[in-house]
């Protein structure tokens, strides 16, 4: 059987979640040695290895409108048994056979934080996925009820498999080492800091956070608390800072922009806690990341976050700040449940696995193939 892959996301040089996905699922189904041939597709060969040596890949050149205008053509005459698109958009003309991995609909619940024409494009091509695809994968099953309650996608046409972590996201146990992050993010020495990892958009719900974390400074004031917000700032950054200035925060408040990827591990390492109050989320990798660095979780009891984290967090109404608020006063105030919380985190967290999403989604590769 031949299996045919776009692999342009992973090519990416700058990876966010969908790029990681692409990367780190087409290298573990390389690494289940399948006795099927497996054929990548790429606008252009990357000038270092990122995918395994058994990687067939064939390089169809072109940048505008690439799927549609050269991966869709080439396997439509050229037909793979299978063709899996791990990046969300299916090409217009392609083989007969298709599978396709839909991460989130958030531009459903947040059309504001998508320019116009990007907004229409997600919607159109989610929408056409939902009847043309021979098959869907959904990162969650918050995800899978997204597209059947707005799209009206059939459910026997979706399987739910989780993506895991970066396999080269290592706990940063050296207290030099996370001594040094925090003092070159700004952060100061003294006192503990909640962390939040992510884009400052409004769907991470963060102005609700500064007023809950203004809440929590006056309840432990000899905490002396501090809040980190590390992620690239947006066009509704500047109202963040307004908020922070509103509630007299400056002093308290980290803005640190874009973290570092080997910083990202010492960053989790030094924080007291780890909060996500986001409002939707397709899967949540920072829950995850959170729990393998030891650190308690206070998480949103919103969208797929409870199916990703577990019994690994104690949850709080996003909508609610004095819940947020109570929240985290009681992780930072109780020693017994910040230690259950760290020890059901590890544990769930070996819930999720590169080898076993490779295995199922070969399982539904195979099927399709064959149908």
């Amino acid at each position: 059987m031949l299996i045919g892959i776009d692999a342009s996301r992973a090519l990416r040089a700058k990876r966010t979640g969908t790029e990681k996905y692409s990367l780190e699922l087409i290298n573990a189904l390389l690494d289940l040695n399948t006795e099927h041939e497996i054929r990548l597709y790429a606008p252009g060969r990357p000038n270092y290895d990122l995918f395994r040596p058994a990687a067939e890949i064939v390089v169809l050149p072109g940048r505008r409108l690439w799927t549609h205008a050269k991966l869709g053509p080439h396997t439509r005459r050229h037909p793979p048994d299978v063709l899996f698109v791990p990046s969300h958009v299916l090409p217009l003309i392609g083989p007969p056979r298709t599978v396709v991995t839909v991460h989130d609909l958030g531009y459903e619940y947040f059309p504001d934080a998508h320019p116009w024409r990007e907004r229409q494009y997600l919607r159109w091509s989610t929408r056409r996925h939902a009847r043309v695809a021979t098959h869907i994968l959904a990162d969650s099953h918050a995800t899978k009820d997204d597209l059947i309650n707005l799209y009206a996608a059939d459910p026997e046409r979706i399987t739910v498999i989780h993506p895991a972590l970066d396999p080269n996201f290592i706990p940063e146990k050296d207290p030099n080492r996370i001594s040094y992050v925090r003092v070159s993010y700004g952060i100061p020495a003294r006192g503990d800091y909640l962390l939040h990892v992510g884009e400052l958009r409004p769907r991470k719900n963060l102005a609700r956070l500064l007023e809950a974390f203004a809440l929590l400074r006056k309840r432990l004031p000899e905490r002396r608390l501090h809040l980190v917000l590390a992620g690239n700032p947006t066009p509704e950054s500047r109202g963040l800072f307004a908020k922070a200035s509103e509630l007299g925060l400056e002093e308290h408040v980290r803005f640190t922009g874009f973290a570092l990827p080997h910083d990202l591990a010492a960053l989790y390492g030094g924080a007291a806690c780890y909060v996500f109050p986001s409002l939707y989320e397709g899967f949540g990798f920072p829950a995850l990341e959170a729990q393998l660095c030891g650190v308690p979780l206070a998480c949103a009891n919103t969208s797929s976050l409870p199916e990703v984290a577990g019994e690994g967090a104690l949850y709080f109404d996003p909508l609610d700040v004095e819940d947020m608020a109570a929240t985290l006063e009681r992780i930072l105030t109780d020693s017994s449940l910040r230690e259950q919380l760290i020890a059901r985190g590890r544990e769930n967290v070996k819930r999720f696995s590169w080898k076993k999403a490779a295995q199922k989604t070969l399982s539904v590769l195979e099927a399709v193939a064959s149908s």
